[in-house]
């Protein structure tokens, strides 16, 4: 039977590197940590935006069909409300006369790319490409540069949001989406839209959904009623001097 002597000098060197490996072990997982914590942070659009003010924003995106385009504009007049347009540039292609009565209406046409791709999918300069084309299209009828972009599809990733703000434009998403192009009943519609709308939302509707015109009255003169005003999503949005929380939440920064 062997005996083993421990000495004190051998007691202090495994002492010693006990710690030592707790210590690496703590340091991996609080490296690992922050390794995850930086690849998980994730550029994100505007969904909403933070407000104590009755104020929303409504839009409509424009991609493929016209057929509604007029008597949506001809809904807003009678409610004397002003929205967004995010329009694809091959659609501004083929019906520039309702882009022109859009701006005519007072409404804000802003770009939603040139051929409604997945933008992810694309390089950086097939994205840069996508919006600059819409924009030159948009501004040749309107005569004005969009400021907003909606990505097709809501896709999106950190390359598109920065590139997007490269371009000196701002990214926008919603937070309640109408689902109109699934064709439910307009009062399924307005039920929705009612039910998840609050101060600085971005509502989603889209130009060739056949219930949203009968739908939109009855949205309309609810938030009206409730003392909503509805602003294009431009004159909801801060310009400058804000935060984006995890959810998307544009935030006015605090002033010292």
């Amino acid at each position: 039977m062997k005996t083993f002597v421990i000495t004190k000098k051998g007691a202090l060197t495994a002492l010693f590197c006990a710690l030592a490996a707790v210590a690496g072990i703590t340091f991996g997982v609080r490296g690992a940590r922050a390794v995850q914590a930086s690849a998980a942070k994730r550029e994100l659009p505007i969904y909403n935006v933070k407000t104590d003010e009755k104020k929303i924003a409504i839009s409509f995106d424009a991609a493929w069909g016209n057929e509604e385009t007029q008597t949506l504009i001809d809904i807003l007049k009678k409610y004397n409300v002003k929205t967004t347009f995010f329009v694809v540039g091959a659609w501004v292609d083929k019906y520039p006369e309702s882009v022109k009565a859009l701006t005519d209406a007072g409404h804000e046409v802003c770009n939603h790319s040139n051929t409604h791709p997945h933008m992810p999918k694309l390089s950086q300069e097939d994205m840069e490409k996508q919006i600059k084309e819409c924009n030159e299209k948009i501004k040749a009828v309107t005569g004005k540069a969009p400021v907003l972009f909606r990505p097709p599809y809501g896709d999106y990733n950190n390359t598109v949001i920065k590139t997007v703000e490269g371009l000196n434009m701002y990214p926008i998403q919603w937070n309640v989406d109408s689902l109109d192009w699934k064709n439910p009943t307009p009062q399924q519609i307005a039920d929705r839209v009612l039910k998840k709308v609050a101060p600085g939302s971005i509502v989603l509707f889209h130009n060739g959904a056949k219930n949203t015109p009968a739908a939109l009255p009855v949205v309309l003169e609810q938030l009206q009623s409730q003392g909503y005003k509805i602003v294009p999503v431009s004159q909801l949005i801060y310009k400058e001097g804000y935060t984006i929380d995890a959810a998307g939440m544009q935030i006015k920064n605090l002033t010292a």
